[in-house]
């Protein structure tokens, strides 16, 4: 057992020194001149490509670094310009995973570029896939990625052969093992007891207070300026393997140390360029100056700075306070400046605010008087109005008035005109009723004294005859003078009698004949009741064969007889004309 334990400590004695001892340090050797010349680096931005490019750039070489990322290679050429002094150091952007990036490259760099002295291929590829352009990506780690700078280099020299072109292979590789490193955060990895070597850094974020005392600003004022910053480790790999680099193997505080020293070491230059009055009055933008150009610095460290503000500024001269007794004192002046300016200022306007309000006063008592002149023009015609409307009313009362004053009267004269009617109407009773007692007073006595006469003598007859016929022109001379009495009633009476006139127009002439044919019996019958007491009746005439001309003679005296009292021709009625041409 003792003898195995003897062989294991001389193993890894024997690994240690192969690791650390047998590695022989290379001898310093002098930077070649390299002014005039170009060189291209590819993945210059972090690693052994960011490394080569800072040589190149100390030995006077035109370096560009042809990265895909523009934040990083821009990053890297500034860093290696300030390192170097050396301004010939440019970023181009060149994606290798793109054949359209590679050409637009070659085409920019011919444009801009007479010549091509150096090519360092050192980009590599960690990723699977295919590209854009449709080609594999099958390099899965860091060593097949070299591996493939190694053949690109042989088909380079190949090709270049005969041409005085040279090409070199390089690949880091030791004497013994790998130095590949495997870096891990916010998970798990296998790890070889006793063969591999693991370190541990700390990503937590670190609080620094930076502080600078009697520090010389650009007036040559000494004062002191404390700070607080909070920085942390980058987890991006690039980063992150350069802050493995420079930390591994120490604790957090000597980070915090090498950090605080860089940020003091930036803020005591920037204090040295600014007056006490930039410095105390924009801390902001002293702080954002101060977090600006350290950030370069501490980024190349693989450290972030999250934020940076100044806590305290103070001198020990009595220059800030100095200078606040002279800002107190220009701010007491400007403030009795401002407060004479502000009386001043407040006279004026009040002044001014006088005059807008004896102006909005005069506005307002204008547009009062405008108003109340509006109003009287607004209420004189309202009162125009109404008393239009109140003397059409008046008017239309009396026109109404009168219309139905009018129909009252109308109703009135219709009432009047009935009254006449009926009146007429019991006159034509009387008229008739005379007529009857004319026929049985003296037509019918004349009659029989007429047939008296004419049994005594043929000349008593037409006596009879005569009377008759002049008692006959009495009635209807009395007829006419009733109508001579009806038409002198006045145009009141007028009305009815047009009515009464519509009215026999309207019957017609067929209709009155109708109405005295109605009558004619009832007259025959008064006319012949005298003479139904009458037992016999003889009729005397004077000659042979006179009889019948005599009845004949009183029959044609009939219808002159009827017309008499009634005003109705018989002979017009086509019955006693038909009777009339039957006798003849």
């Amino acid at each position: 057992m003792g003898w195995v334990l003897l062989g294991t400590g001389l193993l890894l004695a024997l690994y240690t020194l192969l690791r650390h001892g047998l590695r022989s340090a290379p001898r310093p050797r002098a930077r070649p001149e390299l002014r005039g010349r170009t060189a291209i680096v590819t993945g210059g931005s972090s690693g052994i490509g960011a490394a080569t490019a800072l040589e190149l750039a100390r030995c006077g070489a035109r370096v560009i670094l042809a990265t895909r990322s523009a934040r990083r290679g821009e990053a890297a050429a500034s860093r290696i310009r300030r390192e170097t002094g050396n301004n010939e150091v440019l970023f181009m952007h060149l994606d290798l995973a793109s054949l359209c990036s590679v050409r637009a490259f070659a085409s920019t760099f011919l444009r801009q570029e007479p010549h091509l002295h150096l090519l360092i291929n050192n980009a590599g590829v960690s990723i699977g896939g295919t590209t854009e352009d449709g080609f594999s990506l099958p390099f899965q780690d860091y060593c097949d990625s070299k591996l493939a700078n190694v053949l690109h280099a042989r088909e380079l020299a190949t090709r270049e052969q005969g041409t005085q072109v040279t090409c070199y292979a390089v690949h880091p590789g030791g004497c013994c093992g790998s130095d590949e490193k495997q870096y891990v955060y916010g998970g798990w990895a296998w790890a070889w007891w006793c063969i591999t070597d693991t370190q541990r850094i700390s990503l937590e974020i670190m609080t620094l207070q930076p502080r600078c005392e009697d520090v010389e600003t650009a007036e040559g004022v000494a004062i002191t300026v404390t700070g607080v910053a909070q920085v942390k480790i980058m987890t991006e790999k690039e980063l992150l393997a350069v802050a493995c680099e420079q930390f591994l193997g120490k604790n957090v505080q000597d980070v915090k140390n090498v950090v605080l020293q860089t940020l003091e070491g930036h803020l005591r230059s920037i204090l040295g360029t600014l007056t006490v009055e930039q410095i105390y009055q924009d801390r902001d933008q002293f702080a954002k100056l101060v977090r600006e150009v350290a950030a370069p610095d501490v980024g190349r460290m693989g450290i972030e700075i999250l934020s940076f503000t100044i806590k305290d500024v103070y001198d020990k001269v009595d220059y800030l306070s100095s200078l606040g007794k002279t800002q107190i004192a220009a701010v007491q002046r400007d403030a009795d400046i401002g407060v004479a300016e502000a009386e001043r200022d407040a006279g004026i306007r009040e002044a001014e605010c006088k005059r807008e309000m004896l102006d909005v006063k005069f506005m307002a008592d204008t547009k009062i008087a405008d108003s109340k002149r509006a109003f009287e023009l607004q209420k004189a015609a309202f009162t125009e109005e109404v008393n239009i409307k109140t003397a059409e009313a008046q008017l239309a009362y009396e026109l109404q008035s009168a219309r139905e004053q009018q129909k009252i009267r109308q109703e009135e004269i219709e009432i009047e005109v009935v009254e006449r009617k009926k009146q007429i109407e019991v006159e034509q009773k009387e008229v008739v009723r005379m007529e009857k007692e004319l026929m049985a007073t003296v037509k019918q006595p004349a009659e029989a004294e007429a047939y008296r006469i004419q049994q005594i003598a043929e000349g008593e007859k037409v006596k009879q005859i005569l009377l008759a016929q002049a008692e006959a022109e009495k009635i209807r001379k009395i007829g006419e003078a009733e109508a001579f009495v009806i038409e002198a009633v006045g145009m009141a009476e007028a009305e009815g009698l047009k009515l009464k006139a519509q009215a026999l127009q309207k019957y017609g002439e067929a209709a009155q004949l109708a109405l005295v044919l109605d009558a004619l019996p009832e007259i025959a019958a008064q006319v012949s009741a005298p003479l139904s007491k009458v037992n016999e009746i003889v009729i005397l005439s004077g000659e042979k064969g006179s009889t019948m001309s005599d009845v004949n003679r009183l029959l044609a005296e009939v219808p002159a007889s009827v017309r008499a009292i009634t005003g109705v021709d018989l002979t017009k009625l086509p019955l006693f004309q038909k009777a009339t041409e039957a006798k003849e």
